[in-house]
């Protein structure tokens, strides 16, 4: 997944339930829709939230489901 020019490459057989992941972004709205569109490709219902962690901005992508 390409999220602002940065590649990510993560292990979806192992983004269970209830599991999430975060991605450092400046433009959080793009890259949510971005995340989104690629969740719902995938079948997986998600909730993404704008977040700080460690005084870095960005998505948490928590999978709640799967829709497919």
């Amino acid at each position: 997944m390409r999220v602002e020019g940065v590649t990510y490459q993560l292990l979806w057989d192992k983004f269970s339930i209830g599991s999430s992941f975060f991605i450092p972004c400046l433009d959080d709205n793009t890259a949510k829709q971005y995340v989104k569109t690629k969740m719902d490709r995938l079948g997986y219902a998600v909730i993404i939230k704008t977040v700080i962690e460690d005084e870095v901005k960005g998505l948490r992508v928590w999978r709640t489901k799967r829709i497919i």
